[in-house]
Order: C-alpha cells, then sequence, then structure tokens
C-alpha cells in the first residue's frame, strides 16, 4: 500500500480536489491519502480563535459566516448529483454550527486547538463524499482514533502502529483509506497536533506503522532543487537525496520539507517521494536510504540568522565554559544553528531573536559579546565527507568573494555551511550553482 499526502493549494478548490481523486485513483491499488485543510482555512480558523480569544465574538462570526458561504459555495461545483450536494451541505451546516458553539463559551488554548483542527475535518469529509459520488470505494478513517503523541509530546509510535492495524483490520476491502493530516491526540486523551512536519509528519508516520511501499508528498512543486529558483535561474529537481541529505537541506531553508517529517519513514526504510500535483508525470525527488558516493546534491539558505561572538581570556583552558554558554541558550529556549571555537572565544548563530537581550545579558557574565543581526547561512549537501579530498575546496572557491562571518564543515558528513551577509545570499546562490552545477 502507498501513502499519499496532499498539502492545502493539492485540495484548494472543487478542480483541484477532482485532480487529487484522478491521482489516488490512477493505480488501482489501495492507497492511504493524508489531507490538510484547503488552503486559507487554517489562516480563518486561526482568525476565530483569535477573535475568541480577545473575548470578540461578533467578529468570530463574521469570519464563520464568510467561510461557510465559500464552502457551500465549492460544493455546488465539486458535486453533480443532488444527494450528494445535500449530505455535503448537512455535514458542513453541522460544522459550522459547532464552530459557532465556541462563540458561547470561556475559549482556550485547548479549544483553539479542536477549531484549528476543523479545517482536515472538512476537507477529508468532502474528498471522501466526491470519491464515493464516483464510485470509488473511500472511507473516511479519523486520525483522532490512530494518532496520538506521548508526554513529550513526540508521536507515540507503539500505539500509532497497534491502533491504526485495528482500524485497517476492522475495514477491509478499500480502494481509499482518507484521513486528516496534522491533528492528533495527546497523552492526556486532548485533541492536539504533531507541531513539526504537520501532514507531511502524519503521512510519515502512517507509512512507518503500517509498512507502506513507499510514501508520496504531493506539492506544487516538481520536487526539491539544487537551488532555489527564486534567486537562480536554470535550477533543476534532485532526483535522488539521501535522508540525512534531505534533512540537512530542509534545516537550512528548503521549504518543501520540515526537517524531522521524514524521520519515521527512514528508520523504517521507506522511500518518500515528492510530486507535484500541476505535473504528475515529472519524476520528482525520491528520498531514500541510499548515498550517492562524492556527489553534491544541493544549496539552501536559511534567513533571519543572528550571530553572537562571546570572546573571554578565561575561556583558555578552562573547563566548564562552553557548558555554562550553552546553558544560557538552553534556559532561554533557543536553538543553536551553527558553533565554531577558539582558544579565547566562541561564535554560535540562532534564529530565533525572541531572547536575544536576556541571553547578551547572561554572556556578559562570561566576556565581551559581540551580535551581527540580519545575516544568513548558506548549506551545500552532499557526500561531502573528508575523504572525498577537494570536495571542500571547491565549494569554499565558489565563496571566495564573498565575506564568510563562519564557517562550519566536519559536524556532519552531509553538509559545509556558510554565514555570510543577507545582502551577499543571491550572490552566493548564483556563485555555487556556477562552479558545482553548471561547470
Amino acid at each position: 500500500m502507498e501513502v499519499m499526502k496532499f498539502g492545502g493549494t493539492s485540495v484548494g478548490s472543487p478542480e483541484r480536489m477532482q485532480g487529487v481523486a484522478k491521482l489516488i485513483t490512477k493505480s488501482g491499488e489501495p492507497t492511504f491519502v493524508v489531507l490538510s485543510a484547503m488552503s486559507g482555512t487554517t489562516n480563518s480558523l486561526v482568525e476565530i480563535s483569535d477573535y475568541l480569544y480577545k473575548k470578540n465574538p461578533e467578529g468570530a462570526q463574521e469570519v464563520i459566516n464568510k467561510l461557510e458561504q465559500k464552502y457551500m459555495g465549492h460544493v455546488e461545483q465539486l458535486y453533480s448529483t443532488e444527494a450528494m450536494k445535500l449530505k455535503t451541505r448537512d455535514f458542513l451546516k453541522k460544522e459550522f454550527e459547532y464552530l459557532r458553539s465556541f462563540t458561547k463559551d470561556t475559549f482556550t488554548s485547548f479549544e483553539e486547538k479542536i477549531v484549528v483542527a476543523q479545517g482536515e475535518v472538512m476537507s477529508t469529509n468532502m474528498v471522501t463524499n466526491y470519491l464515493n459520488e464516483i464510485g470509488v470505494k473511500t472511507i473516511l478513517l479519523d486520525a483522532l482514533s490512530f494518532m496520538r503523541t506521548d508526554k513529550n509530546a513526540e508521536p507515540d509510535m507503539p500505539y500509532i502502529k497497534e491502533n491504526i492495524t485495528k482500524v485497517l483490520k476492522a475495514h477491509p476491502g478499500y480502494q481509499i483509506y482518507i484521513t486528516q493530516g496534522f491533528v492528533c491526540r495527546n497523552a492526556y486523551d486532548e485533541v492536539d497536533n504533531l507541531q513539526r512536519g504537520g501532514s507531511d509528519y502524519t503521512a510519515s508516520l502512517i507509512g512507518a506503522a503500517i509498512n507502506a511501499n513507499e510514501i508520496i508528498i504531493w506539492t506544487d512543486i516538481d520536487g526539491m532543487h539544487n537551488n532555489d529558483p527564486r534567486f537562480v535561474d536554470k535550477t533543476d529537481a534532485v532526483h535522488q537525496l539521501n535522508f540525512e541529505e534531505a534533512a540537512e537541506l530542509a534545516y537550512f531553508g528548503a521549504k518543501i520539507l520540515h526537517p524531522t517529517c521524514v524521520q519515521p519513514a527512514k528508520f523504517a526504510g521507506i522511500p518518500v517521494r515528492i510530486k507535484n500535483t500541476m505535473e504528475p508525470d515529472a519524476e520528482g525527488t525520491v528520498i531514500n536510504n541510499e548515498l550517492i558516493k562524492g556527489k553534491i546534491k544541493a544549496v539552501a539558505a536559511k534567513d533571519n540568522i543572528t550571530a553572537i561572538k562571546i570572546k573571554s581570556s578565561r575561556m583558555l583552558l578552562a573547563t566548564g565554559f562552553l557548558r555554562k554558554i550553552f546553558e544560557i541558550f538552553e534556559t532561554n529556549n533557543t536553538p543553536i544553528d551553527m558553533i565554531t571555537t577558539s582558544e579565547v572565544g566562541v561564535s554560535v548563530s540562532i534564529d530565533n531573536n525572541s531572547n536575544l537581550n536576556r541571553i547578551v545579558d547572561e554572556l556578559k557574565k562570561y566576556g565581551s559579546v559581540t551580535v551581527d543581526e540580519n545575516m544568513c547561512i548558506i548549506c551545500v549537501a552532499g557526500d561531502l565527507d573528508w575523504s572525498n579530498v577537494g570536495f571542500e575546496t571547491l565549494v569554499t572557491d565558489a565563496m571566495a568573494n564573498i565575506p564568510v562571518r563562519m564557517i562550519s564543515y566536519g559536524g556532519s558528513n552531509y553538509n559545509i555551511s556558510f554565514l555570510i551577509k543577507a545582502d551577499d545570499k543571491k550572490k552566493a546562490l548564483q556563485n555555487l550553482s556556477a562552479k558545482l552545477f553548471n561547470a
């Protein structure tokens, strides 16, 4: 069985939903489908929640009314039979009545997660109804019946595997199984979400739980490209990536995948393929555990980076200095991207400035502190093991006329990263493409 995931733009209109139906029924084989909310819906639901937090039920009602009108219009375009139009209208009417019920009571973060989850509830019901209308044997499975996180807010894989197996055994013989992405229950049986990776994470977890043949992430681009097409001409889709290479690219700026979402597939040895709903015959990018030796695959950039340098003569031969520095970032809930050290100092980069002033104040206890904002990390991913003599020189040659604040190499066999000024980003990406891919 294959697992297919479709994002919000892929189900963003009745025409797109009909296109999704063609894609998931093309093979004729049983398929497990994960759907996001229709594009724009989650933003509207967040806006509704914001009004309710602010105790403005009139504002929430206005957004609910607009959203209901939009969905009722979709019904007329999506279905051809009056019976299915009536069934879907009745379902949507109950959904929007449910949303209006939240305007009458105290609103908390618990209710917000329930409200935001209704986007996926609506999209999955509408696509299920359409597939059944055109004669495809389809069943909608409630993600809340098998998707759960543990007390650490991490996916509870044993629970997921046990319960999704039960659900599938209880409903044999269907061609299409549909469920909601992103939503789950937490360890306390409350409605929650997977936080990182959204619907991609759901698809990866389900694929691992049912031992799928392949997980296909359908999106609006034909796979991961070897550079950012917004800044570089003539980029190409990368046909194959190792899971580690994909994770590096995702973490350092390739927004097509969240860096953690493919981890369940990686550990289960299940390939993940990224394909374009607008060009379904394009090969896309397959991500698996294979590594092509001696090949640089792609370049990505991560924006809004801040560099912090702590310089202190007390660091020289002082045990515990780095621990004290890192504890400051930990207590301020701020992850570090890059690290470089010398005998008398350490430089780090972060992508979250919300606690920057507090961090700097605490770091000043241990040395002089310099802060550089408006920076950018450029990541080059591939088989960059140090045994590949000359690869690092090839990459640094491409950066020869770019001022570099920090370089990270050796922490991973799959990337070399440069911290540069944001103003130099476009030039750096173009130089790397010319040197690595178009030479």
